[in-house]
């Protein structure tokens, strides 16, 4: 008699998981860290924190044309993926700065790919909406 328990199923590959549509469902729990991930405002912080720490300020300049209140729900949400790390330090005014988390810097070096790759693309992509 085998006592042996049955191995654990291979783990599924990314590309299997995504031709199996968990992605493209409706329901699907990624869909929200994507949003927040893909959004305009949600790569352009993860971008500007690769170059380090910045208080909410200093992220509020460096993101030109985001108001305090998109930013801050930008914050919120990647804080909430554990992409994105609030610091509050106990202060007078009070202090308060971001950085990266391991995970993070991960997805933000894949932005970064993605952005880079628009600014190289760009005169291409705006000579092709003249048209």
């Amino acid at each position: 008699m085998n006592t042996r328990a049955p191995l654990p199923p291979p783990p599924i590959s990314l590309k299997e998981r995504l031709r199996r549509g968990e992605l493209f469902a409706a329901d699907c729990p990624s869909r929200e860290v994507l949003k927040h991930i893909t959004s305009r405002w949600g790569t352009l912080v993860l971008v500007a924190l690769l170059d380090g720490t910045l208080r909410f300020s200093d992220l509020r300049r460096k993101i030109g044309g985001v108001s305090e209140k998109m930013l801050a729900q930008t914050l919120q949400g990647l804080e909430g993926d554990g992409l994105v790390l609030r610091r509050s330090h106990e202060v007078v005014p009070p202090h308060v700065d971001y950085t990266l988390t391991p995970l993070g810097l991960e997805a933000a070096q894949r932005m970064e790919t993605l952005t880079d790759w628009i600014e190289i693309n760009l005169p291409l992509i705006l000579s092709n909406r003249s048209k």
